[in-house]
């Protein structure tokens, strides 16, 4: 990877940080950003369906079911605007899970960069499958 573009990686992933913090759930909060030809078309952080409270845990400390990940709400969020998803770069703040990783093959989204990975890798064994550019940059690469 080049200079210019590994500082592009960076900048975007600050960015989904920032935008991870609009979460209201405790546990973790998630930031996504959907670039396409250096613009943003679509956003998301993890949290609950429009219209419900902005409560993403239970009374045990445990997600609710339907709370949804920053990914899907920025692939949805995308998929809402008429635009398209196809060849873009997913910036996200963790490692997507195997659910988001389908949603990020179906969408046409070719290339992940992500800062922070997860217990579970799947979902990036699933990207890597299917072809998509997977990259990992440390925090403190970023900084």
């Amino acid at each position: 990877m080049n200079e210019k573009q590994r500082k592009l990686d960076c900048r975007y992933l600050q960015m989904a940080r920032i935008w991870a913090k609009n979460s209201y759930c405790q546990r973790r909060q998630v930031g996504a950003l959907i670039v396409k030809n250096k613009m943003i078309i679509s956003d998301g952080y993890n949290g609950t369906p429009m219209g419900f409270e902005n409560i993403c845990e239970d009374e045990n400390g445990l997600s609710k079911p339907y709370v949804l990940h920053a990914e899907a709400n920025a692939i949805t969020k995308v998929a809402r605007s008429g635009n398209s998803s196809e060849g873009a770069t997913l910036y996200v703040t963790a490692s997507p899970c195997i659910e988001c990783a389908k949603l990020i093959i179906q969408s046409g989204i070719v290339r992940v960069v992500y800062c922070e990975k997860y217990r579970l890798t799947d979902g990036i064994d699933l990207l890597q499958r299917a072809g998509i550019e997977v990259v990992f940059v440390e925090n403190t690469e970023c900084e």
